[in-house]
């Protein structure tokens, strides 16, 4: 790998270090207030729904609805209906690659 490349992995460590450090940093150890813990607890799913979304309706930075689309709603069907994340996630590869083979 390039020098480049090696000074960009160590500039987002050094960057993630101090975003995570900057919290107890600035709180010093007191409790957050109820209302912001319910939104930090809630942070990671939606940002996990938003990276599952932006990638199954787009194609080549465009919005398209596609194999990995109807993949990921057939799977969102089997996860509402109460299977498991490894059965949706099996259903949602095999829907995926079912209709990439055909196209």
């Amino acid at each position: 790998m390039s020098a480049e490349l090696w000074g960009v992995v160590v500039a987002c460590a050094v960057v993630t270090a101090v975003i995570k450090g900057a919290g107890p940093v600035a709180f010093g150890g007191r409790a957050l207030p109820a209302w912001s813990v319910g939104v930090i607890g809630l942070t990671a799913p939606a940002l996990l729904a938003a990276l599952v979304v932006t990638s199954a309706l787009s194609e080549d930075g465009r919005l398209a609805a596609g194999p990995q689309t109807a993949g990921v709603a057939l799977a969102g069907i089997v996860l509402v209906r109460g299977g498991s994340v490894l059965t949706g996630v099996v259903v949602a590869v095999a829907v995926t690659a079912g209709l990439r083979a055909l196209v």
